[in-house]
């Protein structure tokens, strides 16, 4: 089980648990598959932000595969 905190982790195609902005309090998380890494900089503290091939967008908090 990886954290999505590390850009190097998060691959096109991955399985991934995301929580999206309007979620963040609750930390509500939805699962979907990476379209595209939206976040430039190797490592971000709250994980790497995503869109899913569903369009939704959030932040890795776990990558399933």
């Amino acid at each position: 089980m990886a954290s999505g905190q590390q850009r190097q982790d998060v691959r096109v195609g991955a399985r991934v648990l995301i929580v999206q902005k309007q979620h963040q309090r609750t930390g509500t998380t939805t699962e979907g598959v990476v379209k595209d890494l939206l976040t430039k900089s190797p490592f971000h503290p709250h994980g790497i932000k995503v869109r899913l091939e569903s369009g939704l967008v959030g932040r890795v908090k776990e990558i399933l595969s």
